[in-house]
């Protein structure tokens, strides 16, 4: 037995889960430039992360209703660029670990 709907709602999920492991990562990477002492570069960082997260969501909402109907419409660039942003949203929160 085939649902062609699951991989379209499997797709829809995972995206869901990339945007909050995300904001997860952006409020972390935003912690540091709470601090007294906190910097220019804390605050660069912080904005990064969240403009990166807001992105994320963007791009998310955009793309959702495309997986909603049947057949699933193709995603176009939103892949490639979610993909990017998330890598990025990383390589901040490892630039917050070593500061």
């Amino acid at each position: 037995m085939r649902d062609p709907g699951a991989s379209a709602e499997r797709t829809r999920l995972a995206w869901r889960r990339t945007g909050m492991s995300a904001a997860v990562v952006a409020l972390l990477a935003a912690r540091p430039a709470f601090h007294p002492s906190a910097g220019p570069a804390e605050w660069l960082l912080a904005g990064a992360a969240m403009a990166g997260w807001a992105a994320l969501a963007a791009i998310a909402v955009q793309r959702s209703p495309g997986l909603r109907v049947r057949p699933p419409r193709p995603a176009g660039r939103s892949i490639g660029a979610y993909a990017v942003i998330t890598a990025a949203i990383a390589v901040i929160g490892g630039l917050v670990v070593m500061l």
